[in-house]
């Protein structure tokens, strides 16, 4: 009996790397989330970065020409907050990071200690100071448990890579036997809270990315079709490397632009 492939009702996709470079739109990438937007069809940007708000990153996609709701924005640090309140909800946490991740663990309603606090989060700064990773250290030796946005070893910037969550989390863990546990991609658990976001399933989701070793792994793990774009980290060469491959591998966001129809059923 033949097997049908079930439509595409609902689109995830990892921004950096997929939609724009730095601040710089991905040509392809206005055309696919405003054909998205008037299908009506439900979708999420992704991003592990945690630096920055979801109003901040819609407005930096709107000065690329790439026009999203702020609801439409999904960061590793609304993830993470999301979980912790889930776990705990109206908990204490010593938090290193920026605007995207304080805003999201006070809206939850957490309070932000360095005196016995419940959690240590971590995540992204372009400013990590030794004295809050000293800090951050001595409070998960004595019991805080550790938390990360992401694993990410490094970042982009304008003069290369730069040491992200995943480095300065290795860090911790040196000093203190404690491995942190990553809410961002890979972990499926990212996938799944986007899911339930837009009132999504798994068997009718695509999940776009440009990195094999987050974006696909983490699409296959949570059970979505994958498509891996070359418009970012992972190569074209590196693509057979992996023990694991993308549903689809397509040059850029623009070769999906004629499909979102196509595919719809």
């Amino acid at each position: 009996m033949e097997q049908t492939t079930p439509p595409v009702r609902a689109w995830l996709s990892d921004m950096d790397g997929v939609l724009v470079h730095e601040e710089e739109a991905i040509p392809g990438a206005a055309d696919f989330v405003r054909t998205l937007r008037e299908r009506e069809l439900p979708f999420l940007l992704l991003t592990n970065n945690s630096i920055y708000t979801a109003r901040d990153l819609q407005a930096r996609l709107a000065r690329g020409g790439i026009e999203v709701p702020e609801e439409s924005i999904w960061t590793s640090a609304l993830a993470t907050a999301q979980f912790l309140d889930q776990q705990r909800p109206q908990g204490t946490a010593y938090v290193i990071g920026e605007a995207g991740l304080t805003t999201a663990m006070h809206g939850i309603g957490y309070v932000m200690t360095d005196q016995d606090p419940d959690y240590v989060v971590l995540g992204e700064t372009r400013t990590y100071s030794f004295e809050a990773i000293t800090t951050a250290i001595r409070l998960v030796e004595r019991g805080a448990r550790f938390i990360a946005t992401n694993p990410d070893p490094t970042g982009p910037s304008a003069q290369g890579p730069i040491p992200a969550t995943g480095s300065v989390a290795a860090l911790v863990t040196r000093a203190t036997g404690v491995a942190p546990y990553f809410v961002g991609k890979p972990n499926p658990l990212m996938m799944r809270s986007a899911l339930n976001r837009i009132d999504a399933h798994s068997e009718t989701t695509v999940m776009v990315g440009d990195r094999m070793d987050t974006d696909v792994v983490a699409g296959l793990e949570a059970g979505l079709r994958t498509i891996l774009v070359l418009t970012g980290s992972t190569r074209r060469e590196a693509v057979g490397r992996f023990p694991y491959k993308a549903t689809h591998v397509f040059d850029s966001v623009a070769d999906l632009v004629e499909l979102i129809d196509e595919w719809g059923g």
